[in-house]
């Protein structure tokens, strides 16, 4: 049920009765709450895929590799994610038959994750769905969305995303 205002300007309104920094904390608060409102909406389309984000993220990435395969490390660098969370996704990845584990050619102590074409298809179909939602962000127009992207990059590299 949607309710006759706006909790976020409502609790701006009552924290600056106590304390400053109004505006940064609206806009957090804001972008908390629209974070869990795309994830949600991301987790609907992807279900029935049966992936989580974090796992058509890495499909997307093993995609986009000349040879559909990258060792665990580097998959977690350009994913941005701890190394335990890469092994985990791989794992779930690997169960479902769409990455398989290979060892590197020229490295025997790394692994490569590799991409299956039962992950290749997936990722496609994923896409499609995903593409077709507007990866939850319709309500936005395209020139909002590049607003959008160009607002959050000062605060990525100023957190060392690049």
């Amino acid at each position: 049920m949607a309710l006759s205002f706006d909790p976020i300007d409502e609790a701006a309104r009552q924290w600056g009765l106590r304390w400053p920094g109004v505006p940064a904390m609206h806009a957090v608060t804001s972008l908390m709450r629209v974070q869990q409102l795309v994830q949600s909406r991301l987790d609907t389309t992807l279900k029935p895929h049966g992936l989580t984000f974090a796992r058509y993220e890495a499909l997307v990435l093993l995609s986009f590799t000349r040879h559909g395969a990258l060792p665990l490390g580097k998959m977690g660098e350009r994913l941005q994610v701890h190394p335990t969370s890469v092994t985990s996704i791989v794992t779930r990845l690997v169960d479902q038959g769409h990455v398989v584990r290979v060892p590197h050619p020229e490295d025997g102590r790394a692994v490569l994750a590799e991409i299956t074409a039962s992950g290749r298809a997936v990722v496609e179909a994923a896409t499609r769905d995903l593409v077709d939602s507007g990866f939850a962000l319709g309500a936005l127009e395209p020139a909002q969305l590049e607003e959008l992207s160009e607002l959050l990059r000062p605060v990525r590299r100023a957190a060392g995303d690049f």
